[in-house]
């Protein structure tokens, strides 16, 4: 395929991409990483820049592509997977740079994120560049097989910065299979858009682990997909203690104290930045029977049940482009609360939303209608039992804060970034 623009030509033009901010700049050296895969936020070079326009890992195409210079490469990506502000997508732009791109892994949602929340992500070709996709999601009996056929994974997803979004999950089976395989794996970092806090209830137990709980972190855990790769690689969690050859490309002018609006929604359910901000108080609601706005135009902003005990705001969940099959109270008329004039930069994880309709529910058996999947969204039955038992937040926020503080000391070793503490 002929080369139709150089690496350098590329790289300055997506210098000027996505929103101006006022932050502190990341001045990364060779980007090297520990023999375990942990670099320490310690050996992070900071300068200071005004208006720094943020680089994701995807951008700095020049520092990334001569690691993929001569070898067999496979992507594990999706529509967030984007370069510059014009948006073009990094498979197309690895093609044109004629780097030897063998086929592409699919997450949840697949590769174009059009396709429903736990619905079967299958095999198949991308209709615009014929490139070969395979699905990690729900497993792959010839995952081995792809896997061996080149020498480095590239890994660019954007996650939302909750335990049970399953691109974390992603993520750690991709990790798995480079350390099984000997492959090395590139992360292009992406800034996390609620890495401005840590919260919720840390998974202890492996019998609450899902694919909605893989890891024994924090429920809102606060890190960039590039740190928890790292983490993964410190503490050993991948099988039989290994670790998979790792290198993450860093985001440029970004820490954890500066707001992300997303340029791609992540998933058909998250539209915009609000419902991003509100997905983590709000996704728990998805093992009850209660709407978060699937199958409206306001997902994860509005929250209702068919009952007007629940409050004077109304709307009637129909079908959506990817929200057809899933859609709790369709076609019902639904009562309850309006969030979409909550102020997204301010909104932080909370439990007020799902106390407030367990409490007003009247028959509050019915309420928990999926209580195993509700503690697998938890990463614990305590949080179940506490609202049962009419604890408030404050007492069910207290009950974390040892489990917290250690998860947070665990957390600064990986952080590649200035925390919002």
């Amino acid at each position: 395929m002929a080369r139709t623009h150089s690496s350098l030509t590329l790289f300055n033009k997506t210098i000027c991409c996505f929103i101006s901010v006022f932050a502190i700049t990341f001045c990364y050296g060779c980007h090297s990483i520990q023999k375990d895969g942990a670099q320490h936020a310690s050996e992070v070079q900071v300068d200071t820049a005004a208006n720094a326009a943020i680089l994701t890992g995807a951008d700095q195409l020049s520092v990334y592509l001569p690691l993929l210079k001569g070898k067999k490469v496979g992507l594990m990506g999706n529509q967030t997977s984007i370069v510059g502000e014009e948006k073009e997508h990094l498979v197309d732009v690895l093609l044109r740079e004629e780097v030897d791109l063998k086929f592409a892994f699919a997450p949840e949602h697949g590769f174009r994120g059009d396709i429903e929340r736990g619905e079967k992500v299958s095999n198949e070709v991308d209709e615009k560049t014929g490139l070969p996709l395979f699905t990690l999601y729900g497993g792959n009996q010839k995952q081995d097989s792809i896997i061996s056929s080149i020498d480095i994974m590239v890994f660019d997803l954007q996650d939302v910065g909750a335990r049970f979004y399953t691109y974390i999950t992603s993520l750690h089976r991709v990790m798995e299979l480079c350390a099984k395989h000997n492959k090395e794996l590139l992360v292009l970092d992406r800034p996390n858009p609620c890495g401005d806090q840590v919260d919720g209830p840390v998974r202890k137990d492996d019998k609450f682990k899902s694919g909605v709980s893989f890891h024994k972190i924090a429920m809102i855990h606060g890190l960039t997909i590039g740190e928890l790769a790292q983490m993964i690689n410190g503490e050993r969690w991948l099988e039989a203690g290994r670790t998979c050859k790792l290198h993450v490309i860093p985001v440029k002018n970004w820490d954890h104290t500066v707001p992300y609006e997303l340029p791609v929604i992540p998933s058909p359910s998250l539209p915009n930045y609000l419902s991003v901000r509100l997905y983590s108080s709000l996704c728990l609601f998805e093992a009850t029977d209660v709407s978060v706005g699937r199958g409206t135009d306001w997902p994860f902003q509005v929250v209702g049940y068919p009952d007007p005990i629940f409050g004077d705001f109304t709307f009637t969940p129909t079908e959506r482009s990817g929200m057809a099959k899933h859609v709790e109270g369709k076609g019902v008329k639904n009562y309850g609360l309006d969030l979409r004039h909550v102020d997204a930069h301010r909104q932080q994880f909370t439990l007020k939303y799902i106390l407030y309709f367990y409490n007003k529910m009247p028959d509050k058996s019915k309420f928990f209608t999926r209580a195993d999947f509700f503690d697998k969204l938890a990463g614990t039955d305590e949080l179940r039992k506490q609202i049962v038992a009419g604890k408030t937040e404050e007492e069910i926020s207290a009950s974390w804060k040892e489990d917290l503080e250690a998860y947070k000391k665990m957390r600064a070793k990986y952080l590649l970034y200035a925390d919002f503490e």
